[in-house]
């Protein structure tokens, strides 16, 4: 019974991520120059335009305008511009540029709409904005609806010191000063990339999430699991550390299909072996370096304040490892506490939810690289 519900739950899984239009945060690039702001944003635009509430949302299929967003998608570039543009005048009235105690509207200098792709992917889009502000030295604050979803604003042209803010829930950056860098804490930059780091895990890491039950299910006992853990976290750090730097660069085409395979390992051995094999630690350790170069992407993607490099690649580890030891002990506290120490809970248990698990990382495996 146990298993055959965790097997469902995994299967479940799969089928929803298989078909999942992720929500990704928009990338945006800021240039102050006296009274001149100018702002690109990297973004999905087809959520916007149908409506969608993307605050908290973490799959577009999951929302009412799924529909309507999937025509959008289809949506020749020049479509896609025309739909936008009817829709900017709402946009605008959600984007927030403050100086002092005023608020200017930004005015919209120019859409480009990539091509239609694989329209189970998001196709980003990029908004090109401008605004006059008012004389004086006043710094700049900006921000946007929280009903967009996540914004990374990252400041341009003030060197390795330029402020990088990732802002939810309708937050606003720091002041972005007319000359100079903004300032932010290395407190409040730490805190920060520690939600990201969890985020990236829970609740958007599902691959992540199965690997680590992978380790769980060979053995809920803690020296087993202690032992692949650490091999694992070990190898995710220094790959995160040498993607981040640029000393490592693989494209996703290849280690994403890669993780997926990896999920598919762990599971068939859980299956085969009989306990922790002195190879087992060893091979976690290298699909560890294939996480990490995961995670050294959506990172990458995110933008690193180069002057919080260290506190921000710390305050990340620490966000996935925190996430990581979320699903650890969940999975213990639901299965381990109480089967782990059963003669039954291999064939019953184990076994089963390994199996499933090899499955949707099988499923990956193709996704990512046929379909």
């Amino acid at each position: 019974m146990v298993s055959s519900v965790v097997a469902c739950l995994l299967l479940a899984l799969s089928a929803f991520a298989a078909s999942a239009h992720e929500v990704q945060p928009a990338v945006s690039d800021v240039t102050v120059e006296g009274r001149e702001l100018h702002w690109d944003i990297a973004l999905t635009l087809e959520p916007l335009i149908a409506g969608a509430d993307l605050e908290g949302l973490e799959d577009t299929n999951a929302s009412s305008e799924a529909d309507e967003i999937d025509r959008l998608r289809a949506l020749a570039p020049a479509a896609l511009d025309k739909a936008f543009r009817t829709y900017w005048p709402e946009m605008r009235e959600g984007i927030v540029i403050r100086v002092g105690d005023s608020r200017i509207l930004p005015d919209l200098v120019g859409v480009d709409v990539p091509e239609v792709g694989d329209t189970a992917l998001p196709r980003l889009s990029r908004l090109r904005l401008s605004a006059l502000l008012p004389e004086g030295d006043a710094p700049v604050t900006l921000g946007w609806d929280s009903a967009f979803g996540a914004l990374v604003v990252r400041q341009m042209g003030a060197g390795t010191d330029a402020y990088s803010g990732y802002l939810t829930s309708g937050a606003l950056s720091e002041p972005i000063p007319r000359t100079g860098v903004a300032q932010e804490s290395a407190g409040a930059a730490f805190l920060n990339y520690i939600k990201i780091g969890y985020e990236h895990i829970i609740p958007k890491g599902l691959d992540h999430i199965l690997f680590v039950l992978g380790l769980f299910f060979l053995s809920p006992r803690l020296r087993p699991l202690l032992m692949q853990v650490t091999a694992f976290t070990l190898a995710h750090t220094v790959t995160l550390a040498l993607g981040i730097l640029g000393y490592v660069s693989v494209p996703p085409q290849i280690v994403e299909p890669l993780i997926a395979a990896s999920i598919v390992y762990v599971g068939v051995e859980n299956v085969l072996a009989r306990g922790l094999s002195p190879w087992r630690p060893v091979v976690v350790f290298c699909f560890g370096l294939l996480h990490g170069l995961g995670f050294a992407a959506v990172l990458g993607d995110i933008g690193l304040n180069p002057a919080r490099f260290v506190t921000g690649l710390i305050g990340f580890n620490v966000g996935v490892e925190l996430g990581q030891l979320s699903v650890i002990a969940v999975a213990f506290l639901l299965v381990g506490l109480w089967f782990g120490r059963k003669d039954w809970y291999r064939p019953v248990i184990s076994n089963p939810a390994s199996i499933a698990i090899s499955l949707v990382g099988a499923w990956w495996v193709v996704e990512r690289t046929v379909l």
